[in-house]
């Protein structure tokens, strides 16, 4: 049986994006995208929502030539991972990766019945996706890299009317001032 993870980059003040979208302050060092890969590692799907996935496919056919060893690995890691898409919006034919599949909604029962059924974690990938799964308490580690960066508004990491009791199960501290941290959801 796999977990359902949660993780996500944030500014300080708790927000994924800024109030215009922006999230370019959260871009990773080399090091940070080391750590990452190392972390996604035992991960057998991704969930995404469409924004999140419409950011993220660009790994599928980025041109490594020139690209650094940590940003080579992670785009073997996307390459060897399932993806599932949750959108209403998108068709088919706008589903432009590998090993992803597109289902029109995905609710709190059926990310608990992802996880368990996989031999592999599962990790639901952005705030508005992750919000009712995080509300009713059916994620299992809650991860964030906090980023020396305020934002001041945008979009939240957590919902609102959610109320977890967490154990500090790992944190690490890189040399930009960006901090990760891991929560184990307690039940």
């Amino acid at each position: 049986m796999g977990a359902l993870l949660y993780s996500i980059s944030i500014s300080l003040d708790g927000y994924v994006c800024d109030e215009h979208g922006n999230f370019d302050w959260g871009a990773p060092t080399e090091e940070e995208h080391a750590f990452i890969n190392d972390r996604l590692r035992g991960l057998g799907t991704f969930v995404f929502g469409r924004r999140l996935y419409e950011t993220m496919r660009v790994w599928e056919t980025l041109d490594l030539q020139g690209q650094s060893p940590a940003v080579a690995e992670f785009a073997a890691l996307w390459h060897d991972t399932d993806k599932i898409v949750c959108s209403t919006t998108l068709g088919d034919s706008d589903i432009t990766t590998a090993r992803t599949r597109l289902v029109r909604r995905l609710g709190v029962d059926d990310l608990r019945a992802l996880a368990e059924a996989s031999d592999r974690d599962v990790e639901v990938g952005g705030p508005t996706l992750a919000a009712d799964a995080i509300r009713a308490g059916a994620v299992d580690r809650i991860s964030f890299y906090i980023l020396p960066v305020v934002v001041g508004g945008g979009t939240r990491a957590l919902p609102d009317r959610a109320r977890l009791d967490l154990e500090l199960t790992e944190e690490h501290r890189f040399p930009s001032g960006k901090v990760f941290v891991s929560y184990l959801v307690r039940r």
